[in-house]
């Protein structure tokens, strides 16, 4: 490949791609993968099978769509599967209060404040349970690792692609407030 720059990535510290997720997850998180992967091994695959099997026994499978198109889903509901196994072997659960509760760290529940007096709450959670609706973020995101460590009124600011912001920690709990109505 001549004339194109190869070295872009070459050092994978530098490659946003190559960044290693956390292994961390909350206890909730960790259920709620178990429950996907008890989903998919007992109900999903065995039904995806029998489809399969089904749709095998019509005869010419090379133009039998229904062959062709439940063999690729069971094949992904099998990967998933795979992947589920292999991923939750490698998790770490953290169902544990920090010491120090008085600080953010991992599962925090946290109300930040622009300098336009915008409120942000989010929650800094494992890699495999990030939600963008209900504002959960990577501990990896930039954010986060700004939050880690960090006590109630402390100044965080933010480089992000957009430009830089900063924000005012306002409240830091551990427990979901609005699950514990």
């Amino acid at each position: 490949m001549k004339g194109r720059n190869m070295t872009r990535w070459r050092d994978p510290a530098k490659d946003p791609r190559q960044e290693p997720k956390s292994n961390l997850i909350t206890a909730e998180g960790a259920e709620r993968l178990r429950g996907i992967l008890d989903h998919l091994s007992r109900v999903k695959r065995p039904a995806l099978s029998a489809k399969v099997g089904e749709a095998a026994a019509l005869g010419d499978r090379s133009e039998n769509a229904d062959y062709t198109y439940n063999k690729k889903e069971l094949n992904r509901v099998i990967a998933r599967i795979r992947y589920l196994t292999k991923r939750l072997d490698e998790l770490k659960v953290v169902d544990r209060l920090p010491a120090d509760t008085g600080k953010v760290y991992f599962g925090a529940f946290v109300t930040l404040k622009d300098d336009a007096g915008e409120a942000l709450n989010v929650r800094l959670v494992g890699h495999d349970e990030t939600d963008t609706t209900k504002h959960w973020i990577s501990v990896n995101a930039p954010l986060a690792k700004a939050l880690l460590g960090k006590s109630l009124d402390d100044d965080v600011r933010v480089d992000a692609p957009g430009g830089a912001t900063a924000y005012v920690i306002t409240d830091i709990t551990y427990r979901d407030q609005r699950t514990a109505r």
